[in-house]
């Protein structure tokens, strides 16, 4: 497998800049619409090979959710969803970059003859 492209800050910043244009992912969701089922297995093989739904995350699931304070209970959960969101774009957005890689340079298999 060829080593993966580097890139600079102003690279990745440039990158970032350009996804606001209109229209931009379009093809991207198109292909991510397509690929979802198999992205979401990734997704959650590595959340939880990571261990982020491990006992310490029931547990936090537990401790917002039995907060007696309402008002406390809705800021720990809008807390922990915010935080699973945060997690899921960053392990989202490495998976992606990966695919992006794999699919700029697919295994070379031998040809059937």
């Amino acid at each position: 497998m060829a080593d993966a492209p580097t890139y600079t800050a102003e690279q990745v910043d440039a990158a970032v800049a350009a996804l606001s244009e209109p229209g931009r992912l379009d093809h991207a969701q198109d292909v991510v619409t397509h690929a979802a089922p198999a992205l979401q297995k990734v997704l959650n093989e590595a959340l939880f090979e990571g261990g982020y739904f491990s006992s310490a995350h029931e547990a936090a699931v537990a401790q917002a959710t039995q907060t007696a304070d309402p008002d406390a209970r809705v800021a720990a959960v809008r807390t922990l969803v915010a935080e699973e969101v945060r997690l899921g774009l960053l392990i989202g957005t490495a998976v992606g970059f990966q695919l992006a890689h794999e699919l700029q340079n697919p295994p070379t298999t031998p040809q059937e003859t």
